[in-house]
Formats: C-alpha cells, sequence, structure tokens
C-alpha cells in the first residue's frame, strides 16, 4: 500500500478529539482530587478510605499523563510523516507513520485500563455508600428494590 499526504492527514481529527477527551479526563481527576481534599480537612477520621482513594487516584493520573504523552507523540509522528512525505522520502515516512500508530494504539489501551480502574473505584464508592446507608436504616438499598404487597 502507497502511504499518501492525506492518509497521515486523516489523523489529525481523530488524534485532536482524542486528546480532548484525554484532557477533559485529566480535569474531572483533577475535581475528584480537590473534592477529596475537601472531604479530608472536613472528616479527617476516615483516613483508611481516604488512603485508598489516594493511591487510586495517583495512579489513575499517572496513567493519563501517559496517555496523554503518546497521544502527543503520535500527533508529533504523524506531523513528521507528512513532512517526509512531502519531501517524498517514502520508507521513511512509513516508518514513521508505523511509529505514529503504534503510539495512538499505546494510548489506546492505557486509555482502556485506566477506565477499568476508575471502573472499579466507582464501584467502590457506591459499595461503601451502601454500608454508611444500610448502617443507618438497617437494611441497605435492599428496600428500595424490594416489591411490598
Amino acid at each position: 500500500m502507497e502511504l499518501q499526504l492525506s492518509t497521515p492527514g486523516l489523523l489529525f481529527s481523530a488524534i485532536t478529539l482524542l486528546m480532548l477527551a484525554y484532557t477533559n479526563r485529566f480535569l474531572a481527576m483533577a475535581n475528584l482530587i480537590r473534592g477529596l481534599h475537601k472531604k479530608y480537612l472536613e472528616n479527617s477520621g476516615q483516613e483508611k478510605v481516604l488512603i485508598g482513594q489516594i493511591k487510586n487516584l495517583r495512579k489513575r493520573l499517572n496513567m493519563i499523563k501517559n496517555m496523554q504523552i503518546f497521544g502527543v507523540l503520535s500527533f508529533l509522528l504523524c506531523v513528521i510523516c507528512m513532512f517526509l512525505l512531502y519531501q517524498e522520502f517514502i520508507t521513511a515516512a512509513n516508518w514513521v507513520f508505523m511509529g505514529s500508530m503504534l503510539c495512538l494504539l499505546v494510548s489506546l489501551a492505557i486509555s482502556l485500563l485506566e477506565l477499568q480502574i476508575s471502573t472499579n473505584a466507582l464501584n467502590l464508592e457506591l459499595l461503601d455508600m451502601e454500608d454508611v446507608l444500610s448502617r443507618k436504616t438497617g437494611s441497605g438499598l435492599d428496600q428500595f428494590f424490594t416489591k411490598k404487597d
């Protein structure tokens, strides 16, 4: 297959949208951390739960950073590929384009792992709320979902 100048150009919009999604994740993570900090200042008696959340958030923050790094690297390699195609260095352009696609693949794979961790963290939060509710009411969430005669 012959690589044309428009081929890496098509990735620009996809990578840009991907970077926007990653930035939104980062901003959501920043809001979570700020909220957790506020919660810590208000209720310093829940250190065990907060320590677990902090570890989880730190891991996710590093994953989002790596997602962004590989996304930007993919974008940069796309630009280099277009330059090489413009200069008619076809073989080098093919290798650089392949590197760009690999960086994009790594970025997406990290994103998938981060999504899994994020979902698990939300499930832990839900379990914690269920425990608190069951201690207050004595029956948990079952009372809301069971049919009464």
